[in-house]
């Protein structure tokens, strides 16, 4: 059952401030419902079966405290002398997430620090005792905790959607909590939001703040740090000379991320693990253990709040592990993204036509249709220009969609926006000594930057196009121009320009338009990121571009799903190496180009198949039509979870598990033999996240070939037999 709740706490004074803010709370505290006893010992494994979660706000242990909790994770606040939490538990695991108080946030508002919220006086941060809680003082220069309000989580962007997913509700279903700070005599009517959302059935927060300033002036907010936990850390080193103790085992990201195809490496800028100053008694000779999380930008955002309006801050996902096994941990963050970022579950099976002239592609989407393709993409090179916006381009962009629906198929096309240059003053003015990340690159605030646009959001309201593969996206360069209309200068530049593609790409979420970025912009709407390869390696002999594209996946999906990382499959030439590189004529490596097809499909990934055709002859068509039946029957288990088993090699058997314990097809096993002679296995198979339990009936080609009994560990012994050069599938139900 979910509850409403508004508290306004007023203080008229000191004396009566503290006398009204302890009924108040007390009032507050007997209005919530008493936290259910989570049975720890009993718990269900939210893998498996997150319904028993529900999130909500809860009578904390003292009549002045409050939690957030869903029986995975707890956090713990203190309202009184002031808010701060103190406690952030792991109910999973039992354990304590920090050790120690800090304020729930810092701003610099003209250029002067302020603190939000928090507790003073804890005398040894290695620890966090509930008894030495009520020592603790408000800091009496903190802005001080006025009131709170608790609701359902609100979707930051709308998600229309288009196509076939597997992801969850939007928004997730949860609870959000506000809590308002107001302070300092300078800004009169400045007040700061922060606000904590926790969802059901995931032990993630999520946290942001805001500032509404109600006065009659303008304030500008310098810099700010949304997050600031003293966290237990991850072990102890005497000394950190050359290597230092990794920092604690939660995972942080933000949806202000940018320049990498890997979540931690694309929020350096912003997530922070920092040597605690607090700290006094660490083992670390030189105090420098990195256990203070600081999720704050390096730079900016120095945004200039008007009276009446509202600056909030990008949004904080903490994911705290419960264990340190490598697979558990990226199922955790797999889990994470089918809630927070549901719409990377749409999988379209793509095409990237080589070129754009109508009887081309004419032939690439009636292709598709043919063997069941979902969406063709104009892709690079193709002839396809999204920034020519004449009416007559536009009129036959739109009649290639029109025609593309008329076949059941989506069509898109291709951009480029950063690493090229733009010349006339509209690029990014690095700092002396700096250069752009690509080494070239329009500033998105330029005059370009903002016609540039102009012409992405006509193009797309105007052309009935669903797709945009969006090459080179805002790296996070930086812009020292004071001409640009789009920033003032420097301090500026970055949060602006990324304001800028957030706002479209979640513009485009909320168009249903289909986003293919090679960057980590799924929080802001992007659909997919590539799941990571060498371009030039798909200019190796095809025997060495099999093995490479089960390496890359079998990589790539330790944190990300299968269906959050496109791969390549080069039909033509691409990056050179001649005929023995290429698939083309297709008729005449079946073989290959089937195997391409199944290692894809067997993970549940998308390739960009590239080239001007999905088949040249029959039987290239009967090929390539029974492998997307086949994966389309069992998508199901397909999109689901990877379990990494066997990495290929090239030496033996490689093999994954695809699991979905909430399908009737609980597990497929792909089994690849990359020798050139027939070779049989027996393979022990982990089944434990496939949710069986006792039985398991094994298939092969439809047909029940087994039926075993699961050992004390979930696993099964299956004994394999796959053709050389040859692929084999078993499921589980």
């Amino acid at each position: 059952m979910r509850w409403h709740l508004f508290l306004l706490l007023l203080f008229w004074g000191l004396s009566n401030c503290l006398i009204a803010q302890d009924k108040e709370i007390e009032s507050l505290w007997k209005s919530l419902p008493k936290e259910p006893k989570w049975e720890t010992d009993k718990q269900t494994d939210w893998l498996l079966n997150a319904t028993p979660y529900q999130a909500g706000v809860f009578q904390g242990p003292q009549n002045n405290e409050i939690v957030l909790s869903n029986g995975l994770i707890r956090r713990t606040f203190r309202l009184s002398p002031n808010a701060a939490t103190v406690g952030f538990d792991n109910l999973i695991t039992g354990a304590s997430i920090i050790r120690g108080v800090k304020p729930e946030a810092e701003i610099q508002l003209n250029g002067k620090p302020y603190v939000i919220g928090g507790l003073k006086g804890q005398a040894n941060y290695a620890f966090l005792r509930p008894e030495g809680l009520d020592t603790l003082k408000a800091d009496p220069d903190a802005w001080y905790f006025t009131g709170l309000k608790i609701e359902l989580p609100e979707a930051p962007f709308l998600w229309k959607q288009l196509r076939h997913h597997n992801g969850g509700d939007w928004p997730p279903p949860g609870i959000r909590l506000r809590m308002d700070y107001e302070g300092s005599e300078d800004f009169p009517g400045l007040i700061v939001s922060v606000y904590y959302e926790l969802y059901d059935g995931l032990p993630v927060l999520t946290k942001w703040i805001s500032l509404q300033n109600e006065g009659d002036f303008p304030v500008m907010l310098n810099t700010f740090s949304s997050e600031i936990l003293a966290a237990v850390e991850y072990g102890s080193a005497v000394e950190s000379r050359e290597y230092n103790v990794p920092p604690p085992n939660i995972h942080v990201e933000t949806d202000y991320a940018f320049a990498s195809m890997d979540a931690r490496d694309a929020n350096h800028h912003v997530v922070h693990w920092e040597a605690d100053p607090d700290y006094k008694t660490q083992v670390n000779y030189l105090l420098q253990t990195p256990c203070l999380l600081r999720v704050s930008p390096e730079l900016g955002p120095a945004q200039l709040i008007q009276p009446d309006d509202t600056f909030t801050s990008f949004r904080t996902y903490i994911l705290p592990y419960d264990s340190y096994d490598r697979e558990r941990q990226g199922l955790s963050r797999r889990r994470m993204y089918r809630v927070i970022a549901p719409w990377t579950t749409e999988n379209p099976l793509m095409m990237h036509a080589r070129f754009a002239d109508w009887e081309r592609v004419k032939i690439a989407i009636d292709q598709a249709a043919e063997v069941g393709f979902e969406m063709v993409i104009l892709t690079f090179g193709s002839g396809f220009n999204l920034e020519d916006d004449s009416e007559a381009y536009l009129a036959q962009m739109r009649s290639y969609a029109d025609y593309a629906r008329s076949k059941g198929v989506e069509i898109g096309g291709y951009s480029l926006l950063a690493s090229r240059k733009i010349g006339d003053g509209q690029d990014v003015v690095m700092p002396e000594g700096q250069t752009p990340t690509f080494g070239n690159s329009p500033c998105l605030g330029s005059k370009w930057g903002q016609e540039y646009f102009e012409k992405l959001y006509n193009f797309y309201q105007k052309t009935g196009f669903t797709l945009l593969e969006h090459d080179g996206s805002y790296p996070g360069d930086v812009c020292t121009s004071t001409d640009h209309p789009g920033h003032r200068g420097y301090e500026d530049s970055r949060w602006t320009q990324y304001q800028t593609i957030a706002q479209f790409y979640q513009w485009c979420r909320a168009q249903g338009i289909y986003l293919n970025i090679p960057d980590y912009y799924y929080l802001t709407g992007g659909n997919k990121c590539a799941m990571g390869y060498r371009e030039v390696n798909w200019s190796l002999p095809r025997d060495q571009q099999l093995l490479h594209t089960r390496q890359n996946i079998y990589d790539g999906t330790w944190t990300k799903l299968a269906t959050m990382g496109w791969m390549f499959v080069p039909l033509t030439e691409y990056h050179g190496g001649g005929a023995a590189a290429t698939i083309e004529p297709l008729g005449e490596h079946l073989t290959h180009y089937q195997n391409m097809i199944m290692s894809n499909l067997g993970a549940g990934v998308q390739a960009c198949y590239r080239g001007p055709r999905l088949y040249d002859t029959e039987d290239t068509k009967n090929m390539v039509k029974t492998a997307v039946d086949w994966f389309k029957q069992h998508r199901e288990v397909l999109e689901g979870d990877l379990i990494h088993l066997r990495r290929a090699d090239g030496r033996d058997l490689d093999y994954w598990l695809m699991v979905n314990p909430g399908g009737k097809e609980k597990g497929a096993l792909m089994v690849f033999n990359p020798l050139e002679e027939n070779r049989s296995k027996t393979i022990k198979v982990p089944l434990y996240y496939t949710g069986l339990t006792d039985e398991v009936k094994v298939f092969r080609d439809e047909f029940q070939i087994d039926e075993l009994e699961l050992a004390r560990d979930y696993n099964v012994d299956l004994d394999v037999e796959v053709d050389a050069g040859g692929f084999a599938v078993y499921f589980f139900e």
